[in-house]
């Protein structure tokens, strides 16, 4: 009896790969896509890495799939865009073993900055791509995307979304291919894009495509479920789900392969139905092609390009089925906050108390934007703290940069926060950078990098040692503060800041959630002392809280970090158990 097992769609990837005899993976953690590598990284037969950031995963995958192994790599959207550049160049070059590229796109921005959908890059790269609408679907499309990538020598992208990454449904087990390492052969006009070998092989990525869009018709990833002929639904990825759900009635064409669409497929299918809907989240990738072919069909003038979509969302817009599904109730808002205990609340208490503006960036650090610490102005993408800030600085002088300072965490310097710092130094720029060094990529999940000294598979490595890194680049104030000492990291600001010379300030305290051991003693607030001045709530701290007029601290919640007795002025905050001294 073949074993069965629910999974989480990103679980279901790793098996996938591990059924697939993959030999390598590599990945950036980014939210949905994170725990792809984490699941693979549990099979022994896999090598799996951290890359320090998408575009280095991407090479160390295409150098891995050009030796030889079947290899997979694995991002988010928004590092999709970083790793660019080397994914147009290998649809040029193609592979060897089969290379496989999982993309978790967020619609709804659950956990990212923008919606971006992820299927103009397989268009625009001129790679194939597949998108699975449950666990089961993901494991064997991952498998498929392995074949068709050896047998048309191409990349193979496959495309999630949230919803598929972390819903669970079963997955059907079985066991693992015994996959040889191809033979690696010397051959620069396959894999040597200069101008001259690249015009070449750009005909031949044409042809290839071509190849796998006449195939695709015949593809058995894509399934026809013909009912009621009065409305015919194309769709692909989660929204099938729910167009099961809010249709139980129409004709479906789902799509296993989004690009290149099966066209036959599509012409047959819509011939068949008197109308015919196109229920795609995001953008009209699906949409737009059809309409493009002369097929009258309807698909975004009645849904919308934002967001998820829902069982709910169709059946409203499609007004023929009407299954009175119950609304959902508006839940109360619950806006993200920073950890009791965490080491960054100090540091955007100093920087609102000086009233220094910050050019932000991607992490767990991003929360400091929010009330009651407002202690972020930008945040765009992975370092761009540090460029932005250097841009602010040649607009407006350096006189405006001794009111700011860029914050960036430990990883995502690393991932792309180094360069920025090196065309500060070059280009004689004045900014104050600070690297907020929790000892992990927070809010990923806490996964290692560079800077930890832990590789995925829990390896003692080498750790990067990020003062002696910025001394590298040029950097000559370079100081390490204590962010719970709040006197030593007003002292660092307001000295760096106003130094006429570019200068790091690195505030290193490990994220209160890594030692799960330690003892904590919580902090109470002796109501007999308080002035109720509210000095304590301008922390921002969770477990601190304002009731009936008076100040608490829930020590279920508390982490005895110091911060708020660090604030008290009157002495109304200490330790439980400690003698008070009124």
């Amino acid at each position: 009896m073949m074993n069965k097992k629910l999974m989480l769609g990103n679980e279901a990837v790793a098996r996938g790969a591990y059924e697939a005899g993959v030999t390598v993976a590599v990945a950036y953690p980014g939210t949905p896509s994170t725990e792809i590598t984490e699941f693979i990284a549990e099979y022994d037969e896999i090598y799996a890495e951290w890359g320090p950031n998408e575009k280095v995963a991407m090479e160390v995958a295409i150098g891995s799939a050009i030796a030889g192994a079947r290899t997979l790599v694995s991002m988010k959207h928004v590092g999709l865009n970083v790793a660019a550049d080397p994914l147009f160049t290998v649809s040029y070059t193609g592979i060897n073993g089969g290379l496989v590229i999982m993309v978790a796109d967020d619609p709804g921005m659950h956990s990212s900055q923008n919606e971006q959908d992820s299927r103009y890059y397989a268009k625009a790269a001129h790679i194939p791509m597949l998108e699975p609408s449950d666990s089961q679907e993901t494991k064997e499309f991952v498998k498929k995307a392995f074949e068709i990538s050896e047998q048309y020598d191409t990349p193979v992208m496959v495309r999630l979304t949230t919803r598929v990454s972390h819903s669970q449904s079963i997955v059907a087990l079985e066991e693992r291919e015994n996959i040889n390492l191809r033979e690696y052969q010397k051959d620069f006009m396959k894999n040597v894009m200069m101008p001259g070998m690249a015009r070449l092989k750009h005909v031949v990525v044409e042809k290839r495509m071509k190849d796998i869009a006449a195939a695709s018709n015949t593809m058995i990833m894509n399934t026809i479920e013909i009912k009621s002929t009065k409305i015919g639904v194309i769709t692909s990825g989660v929204p099938y789900q729910y167009v099961k759900e809010s249709l139980p009635e129409a004709s479906i064409l789902k799509l296993g392969i989004v690009h290149p669409l099966p066209r036959k497929l599509i012409e047959d299918f819509a011939k068949k139905v008197e109308v015919l809907y196109i229920i795609e989240e995001l953008e009209p990738i699906i949409e737009d092609e059809v309409k493009s072919w002369g097929i009258d069909c309807i698909g975004k003038d009645i849904l919308t390009v934002q967001g998820e979509y829902s069982a709910n969302l169709i059946s409203e817009r499609i007004g023929e089925q009407d299954l009175h599904l119950s609304q959902p109730k508006s839940l109360p808002q619950r806006p993200p906050v920073m950890c009791p205990g965490c080491p960054h609340r100090g540091v955007y208490y100093i920087l609102n108390k000086l009233k220094k503006h910050a050019s932000g960036d991607i992490g767990c650090y991003t929360l400091g934007a929010l009330p009651p610490l407002q202690g972020m102005d930008t945040c765009v993408c992975m370092g761009a703290s540090i460029s932005m800030l250097h841009g602010m600085e040649k607009a407006r002088g350096k006189e405006f940069v001794k009111d700011w300072v860029a914050v960036i965490g430990d990883s995502t310097f690393v991932h792309s926060g180094i360069t920025g710092l090196v065309d500060i130094v070059y280009n004689k720029g004045a900014s104050t950078v600070m690297i907020l060094d929790n000892s992990t990529t927070g809010m990923t999940g806490h996964q290692d990098n560079p800077a930890t000294g832990l590789t995925l598979k829990g390896e003692a490595t080498s750790v990067l040692n990020l003062v002696e890194l910025t001394k590298s680049v040029g950097i000559k104030r370079v100081r390490v503060v204590n962010p719970f000492n709040l006197k030593e990291v007003e002292e660092a600001v307001k000295e760096e800041t106003a130094a006429l010379e570019p200068s790091v300030i690195i505030a290193s305290a490990a994220c209160e959630l890594l030692d799960k051991k330690r003892v904590r003693i919580p902090f109470f607030i002796d109501e007999a002392v308080c002035k109720k001045c509210g000095m304590c709530m301008k922390l921002g701290c969770p477990a601190i809280q304002k009731k009936d007029g008076n100040y608490q601290i829930n020590d279920a919640i508390c982490s005895g970090c110091t911060l708020c007795s660090s604030v008290c002025k009157f002495g109304a905050i200490s330790k439980v158990g400690e003698n008070h001294d009124n």
